[in-house]
């Protein structure tokens, strides 16, 4: 059976045609199926259409979020509570085109475990385009996964895949570099960037460098050494300037200290020091959160009803004790 994970945060325009297209498509390519549609605190009427939608086809269930706990942990959701061996993951807004299911589930069949949909950037504005390219570059250097441009959530995974992805049971996830990092074999098929169906992009800018730093600092402690680096230069700098100043001063006589150059030194090793403390900080901080254990995501309904609808469901090494939710099977 196949499952398809689709997170939705107010999606309330563009469910229906999402909808219309998989009911169409999906029984031409497998013989049984199903689609979780995942709400993630939607402030519309996200969660009243996917009610409409599971009481007209109920091979469509959905699981709401009792917040919005962010795309993460909508497809985290999902996932652990999709029932088919093969489980892909897409978008609401018709970005990732259902048709590339097609090209993508044989490829699964042949016996790889990860096959990805990777995208053009035709379409996108130049800026953009050049920063993302900038970035997943920076990234690659960085770290030791690999994450290639255009690449996203858009994949089709074996069971062995997700199972793998639910044993991992960190709290600041960056799924793309967990899909990397699980490794397994990976198929790659590429496609023509597609315009959104309709509604607004919930990534700003802002968002996205936030999403980029989580990225860098998830895989890796670089930036620490690389603080330790930045740190020696900068004492190095100083040394060389105070070593210069002391030459100065026996050679020409002492002087009155120059005002500009104390202050300007004073600020920059003063900005060098916030610049540490911060890249320390945001490991401290994710620390802190994985100290917390708390769950990745509750659920307040879902399309099963309240007597078998989870509040939450262990990741990790727990999840394996965990059924799929369900009216006819037990739970542990």
């Amino acid at each position: 059976m196949l499952s398809i994970v689709v997170p939705c945060f107010n999606e309330e325009t563009v469910i229906g045609s999402l909808v219309a297209r998989l009911q169409e498509l999906l029984p031409g390519m497998v013989e049984e199926f199903e689609v979780l549609l995942v709400d993630d605190g939607s402030s519309d009427r996200t969660l009243e259409v996917l009610r409409e939608i599971h009481a007209d086809d109920a091979r469509f269930r959905y699981l709401a979020l009792s917040r919005n706990f962010g795309k993460e942990s909508a497809m985290l959701a999902g996932l652990s509570q999709a029932r088919g061996d093969a489980i892909a993951i897409m978008d609401a807004d018709l970005q990732h085109p259902p048709e590339l299911l097609a090209e993508m589930l044989p490829l699964l069949d042949e016996g790889k475990d990860q096959v990805v949909a990777r995208r053009t950037r035709t379409g996108d504005a130049p800026f953009r385009t050049f920063v993302s390219r900038l970035y997943y570059k920076l990234f690659n250097r960085l770290v030791e996964v690999r994450l290639e441009d255009g690449e996203g959530d858009f994949r089709v995974l074996s069971r062995k895949a997700v199972r793998a992805l639910l044993a991992v049971g960190e709290y600041n996830r960056f799924s793309k570099g967990l899909f990397s990092w699980i490794g397994f074999d990976t198929a790659v098929v590429a496609y023509e960037n597609v315009a959104r169906a309709g509604g607004e992009t919930k990534w700003s800018m802002r968002s996205l460098v936030n999403y980029g730093i989580d990225g860098v600092l998830s895989f890796n402690s670089r930036p620490l050494r690389l603080a330790i680096y930045f740190g020696a230069f900068i004492s190095l700098v100083a040394f060389l300037y105070a070593l210069w100043v002391l030459t100065d001063a026996i050679v020409n006589g002492n002087e009155a200290a120059g005002y500009v150059t104390t202050i300007c030194t004073v600020v920059g090793i003063g900005g060098v020091q916030m610049i540490l403390l911060g890249v320390i900080g945001e490991y401290l901080g994710r620390i802190y959160l994985e100290t917390k254990k708390r769950p990745h995501f509750l659920l307040k309904e879902s399309s099963e009803g309240p007597l078998v609808t989870p509040v939450t469901v262990l990741l990790g090494p727990e999840h394996e004790q965990f059924l799929t939710v369900g009216p006819t099977e037990d739970r542990a």
